[in-house]
């Protein structure tokens, strides 16, 4: 067999046969098909954008969206863009305006609430995000008329001027002393140094913490 021939040979019966292999395909054909599979790929193309745009308007992040806020004890129904923090529920639609915006960038902690017993800062959490979770501000201390500790240390102390950063330092000063980190003065400074008060009222923030200690412990 020729190795130059581009065609198959085989043996049927005894009898050689051959089977050309060769074939060719003109230009007019070549463009039509390429035409035909840009058509199909154009096709496809717009029916997936389609179901992306389509997609997206479902999941429309400013449509309002139902959930449920647990907070000082009470259930609170209420329809929110999802991503509304937690501070503007607090503020916008709860009229829970005690805990204060800042920064508004999770720097100086007067947006700070408690989420299951631990501190976060509001600003900084999607509402949507704490559903059926305990929360607590600092309307929700004072129990039957009488202050919590932490908020009577502050006021004993003098912990405050303007006030701005006052309900974030309690709310992270009550933690403080729960976690474990209010042994002493130096590690007071280090676990409160989330939040800044530009009236410089620390030294009184910290004997503030050091008085609510001793009774919230005892």
């Amino acid at each position: 067999m020729n190795s130059k021939d581009d065609s198959d040979t085989f043996f049927e019966g005894g009898e050689r046969k051959r089977t050309d292999t060769t074939f060719s395909v003109d230009r007019r054909t070549l463009l039509r098909g390429s035409v035909s599979a840009a058509a199909i790929v154009s096709f496809l193309s717009r029916e997936t954008r389609a179901e992306s745009v389509a997609a997206s308007k479902a999941l429309n992040p400013r449509d309002p969206a139902p959930m449920r806020l647990r907070v000082n004890g009470q259930d609170h129904d209420l329809s929110l863009d999802t991503r509304t923090t937690l501070l503007d529920a607090l503020r916008e639609h709860l009229a829970l305006t005690g805990s204060k915006k800042g920064c508004d960038q999770g720097q100086c902690g007067a947006c700070t609430v408690h989420v299951n017993g631990q501190r976060v800062l509001s600003c900084l959490t999607l509402a949507v995000a704490v559903q059926g979770h305990e929360i607590t501000t600092i309307e929700g201390l004072a129990k039957d008329g009488k202050l919590h500790p932490m908020q009577k240390a502050f006021i004993d102390q003098d912990g405050f001027q303007c006030g701005y950063c006052t309900p974030g330092q309690i709310m992270s000063a009550v933690a403080c002393v729960k976690e474990g980190h209010a042994s002493d003065p130096n590690q007071i400074r280090e676990y409160m140094s989330g939040n800044l008060c530009r009236c410089a009222a620390y030294p009184n923030i910290v004997a503030a913490i050091e008085q609510a200690r001793q009774v919230m412990e005892s």
